[in-house]
């Protein structure tokens, strides 16, 4: 009997060994250390005109799974050997993504596409393929966010619903490797880490963690119910019982002309806006006969920008104090308010209770994005059913290429690095800038120029950019002063002139409809103001 216990330890010691080893596989593990060709399928559905290749990191001797080409749709999936099942126990979910080229519009996310009863096909994956979740990077215009869809099926209907997490984190803006991570716990407990970090936290139960809840209302607005007819949803109504005063007046105008208002000494009254432009000559080619007689173009009357004004004073118009517009009676408490209506509840024929969600097995693991960007590189996808497994091989196979990047990264970011202190040419560039600010006509503007210049003074490395601005609201207010004007001129304008003769004359108004008629043979001639 003691011979056999003696031979029941080690058995025992060696049968919990290999349960302890056995308990820190991955459950699925895919390093792309060899080419994907042969374990993983490319759609074959048309519109996935994306070239996948096996390629290493930019810096790095490890391969990965690679995005090649911009502004193309891919779609490449692998099935697993063995479903795998959400129901018990924790599950992680981990990969490892670098957007070498940035990500402008475009996804970099998986499907874990769930158990299907016909099998999959997998040349016939695409959009459509039925999955559980969705899980990665997704950015475009507005949405910038890391993904967690759930698809979970409703036991009353039998249909299946898209729910996603409300408050996911956003994508990391650089071009680094980064790992996504998603634990799923027995407790309905979700953790999304992005590099190990926590950044992410719901509970799969909680209305106010997934869009759409998980578990639906028990109520829902009675469809078929239709608001009374006499129902008055008006909080205030015009006083029945008001008049208008007999003193309202509501012809009264908004304003009147100001009768005290005194002519500006130095007006000048004889002096028109503008003058024949001194400085013009006729053009050459000008034909009297063929142009009409040639008129120099107006200019502002510079004697108008000295005097307070020029051409008939006329008194200024002023705010009518007797003005008071059309009466209307005031408002008053309905009574007869009863509230915005809402249809009644009634109970909810999709209501169900839940204790846990009832995860679909995973069957496969799918990749179908739609990207601008090429560059996208996909590496160490995982499944684990333990926390510390998808830790340990973060920190194996993401940390050591991480730690080169971010120290490259920060070498660049140096070498990049304008100086902090202001250059001669740059004090000199700034000095003439202060001077710009005062200039008169600029006053309105002088609080902001004086505002970006000082913003230049503390970055030296935007000096460019500050003079950029100040040029810019000197031209406006240039192009302002010099072409606003008093009034706008007229833009050019070149009727076919018309040349007076006894046979003209003589047709009258059938001579003029002759001519119109035959306006678009006739050649086109100059205005006499044209330059």
């Amino acid at each position: 009997m003691t011979g056999a216990r003696a031979l029941l330890l080690p058995l025992l010691v060696i049968s919990a060994l290999f349960a302890q080893i056995r308990a820190s596989d991955p459950l699925f593990h895919e390093t792309f250390d060899e080419s994907f060709e042969g374990s993983w399928v490319v759609s074959g559905k048309e519109e996935y005109t994306g070239v996948w290749k096996h390629a290493k990191s930019d810096g790095h001797e490890d391969y990965g799974l690679l995005v090649s080409e911009p502004a193309k749709k891919y779609a490449i999936v692998k099935e697993l050997d063995t479903p795998v099942t959400l129901k018990d126990g924790t599950v992680v979910l981990q990969f490892e993504v670098r957007l070498q080229n940035g990500l402008e519009c475009g996804g970099a996310y998986i499907k874990y596409i769930r158990v299907q009863d016909t099998g999959l096909d997998t040349k016939d994956f695409d959009n459509g393929t039925p999955y559980t979740i969705m899980f990665g990077p997704d950015k475009c215009g507005s949405t910038n966010k890391v993904h967690f869809i759930l698809k979970h099926k409703n036991p009353k209907t039998g249909e299946y619903v898209e729910h996603h997490l409300k408050s996911p984190p956003s994508v990391p803006y650089d071009k680094l490797s980064h790992v996504y991570t998603a634990i799923l716990k027995p407790d309905n407990e979700l953790r999304i880490l992005i590099d190990g970090e926590e950044k992410s936290k719901a509970n799969f139960l909680s209305s106010d963690d997934f869009e759409p809840a998980l578990i639906p209302s028990k109520t829902i607005p009675d469809p078929d119910d239709k608001k009374p007819e006499d129902w008055d949803e008006r909080a205030k109504i015009p006083d029945p019982d008001a008049t208008k005063p007999d003193d309202w007046d509501e012809d009264a105008p908004m304003e009147i002309v100001d009768e005290e208002a005194t002519k500006p000494e130095g007006w000048l009254d004889d002096e028109p806006d503008e003058i024949d432009d001194p400085e013009a000559a006729k053009p050459e080619d000008w034909d009297d006969e063929e142009d009409g007689e040639w008129e120099a173009p107006k200019i502002d009357n510079p004697k108008c920008e000295e005097a307070p004004g020029c051409g008939e004073w006329k008194k200024p118009m002023k705010q009518n104090p007797a003005y008071k517009g059309k009466w209307h009676a005031p408002m008053i408490d309905n009574p007869s308010y009863k509230g915005i209506w809402k249809p009644q509840e009634i109970p909810n024929p999709e209501y169900f209770e839940l204790d846990k969600p009832d995860f679909d097995p995973i069957a496969a693991i799918g990749i179908e994005i739609w990207t601008m960007q090429d560059g996208i590189l996909f590496d160490n996808i995982l499944i684990a059913d333990d926390e510390k497994v998808a830790t340990s091989i973060l920190e194996k196979t993401w940390k050591p290429k991480f730690d080169v990047e971010k120290e490259k990264q920060k070498a660049e970011e140096a070498a990049n690095a304008p100086s902090e202190e202001l250059s001669e040419i740059q004090k000199k560039i700034f000095d003439v800038l202060y001077k710009i600010a005062f200039i008169p006509f600029l006053e309105p503007y002088k609080t902001k120029i004086i505002e970006l210049i000082e913003k230049g003074e503390k970055q030296p490395n935007i000096t460019i950019s500050i003079v950029a601005s100040v040029v810019v609201v000197l031209v406006s207010v240039l192009f302002r002063t010099l072409f606003g004007g008093k009034k706008a001129a007229p833009a050019p304008v070149k009727p076919v002139a018309k040349v007076s003769t006894p046979e003209a004359d003589a047709a009258g108004s059938s001579g003029d409809k002759e001519e119109k008629e035959d306006d678009t043979a006739a050649p086109r001639r100059r205005s006499r103001r044209e330059t």
